[in-house]
């Protein structure tokens, strides 16, 4: 998730998905409710302690934490020193594990019918316009930076839509890379606390949404999924000069059963 997540146009809630903990993820982050802060504020920290572990699944949040911190101080310079020097190789694997993504989230409808394909078609046609968009020049203030951070980690929770890409739309994302670079305290805690806020209200939306209108849940996401293959196949097609046609399109199909592979797998 967090090799994904780093990628503008990957995201870490389709890798989620593959692997399997996507309703575990979404359900561990709903469920927080903050129990432990009554006794806290009592003073009362044998209750804290009891609270806080029931309220939070920490053997969950734990290692999925530790591989994304992991991948994010391990595999950035390995990723960005590939979309910089085979772009379009990158892009064509990125694109074939979005499509099976796609095909993955199709095997879990229950039910195909005229509904799904409409839903499918209609958050296709949204996302391959969003992600078509030129980035906003936005400025880089404490309120822009929060509310930024808030709709990206809504969209990084959801298969198809990369967090990366929404603030490189929002014209935030070389800043807040600088900012980590520099370590600039101030935007960075006022980012995370956006983050953790669209957290902590978007998974309770995914959750309902997925208990209550589980059929139209899933079209969407396929729909926002195959809108979304815009991106890598753009990038791929503008630096295809001087690449290998074979293996540009083999690359697809690793990508492809990567992703099949892994779900077949978990």
């Amino acid at each position: 998730m967090g090799s994904a997540d780093i990628v503008p146009g990957v995201s870490g809630g389709t890798i989620a998905l593959i692997t399997g903990i996507y309703e575990h993820l979404i359900g561990a982050i709903s469920n927080i409710k903050f129990i432990w802060l009554k006794p806290l504020l009592h003073g009362d920290f044998h209750s804290f302690k009891t609270k806080l572990l029931e309220d939070i699944d920490f053997e969950f949040f734990i290692p999925l934490l530790l591989g994304i911190a992991i991948a994010f101080l391990s595999l950035a310079k390995v990723i960005n020193f590939c979309l910089d020097v085979y772009t379009a190789y990158t892009f064509a694997f990125f694109l074939g594990l979005i499509i099976a993504s796609a095909y993955i989230l199709y095997t879990e409808l229950d039910e195909v019918n005229i509904k799904s394909f409409i839903v499918v078609a209609i958050f296709t046609v949204l996302t391959f316009i969003f992600v078509g968009l030129n980035p906003i020049a936005a400025n880089h203030s404490i309120p822009i930076i929060f509310i930024s951070a808030l709709i990206a980690i809504c969209a990084m929770i959801l298969p198809g839509i990369s967090g990366s890409f929404v603030l490189l739309l929002l014209g935030q994302y070389q800043y807040m890379l600088t900012c980590l670079a520099n370590l600039k305290i101030a935007d960075i805690i006022t980012f995370v606390l956006g983050a953790v806020i669209g957290l902590l209200g978007f998974s309770r939306v995914i959750k309902w949404l997925l208990e209550h209108y589980k059929a139209a849940t899933i079209s969407a996401l396929i729909g926002i999924m195959l809108g979304t293959v815009r991106l890598p196949y753009v990038k791929m097609a503008s630096s295809m000069a001087g690449t290998n046609i074979i293996a540009i399109i083999a690359l697809v199909i690793i990508g492809f059963f990567v992703i099949y592979i892994l779900e077949k797998k978990f």
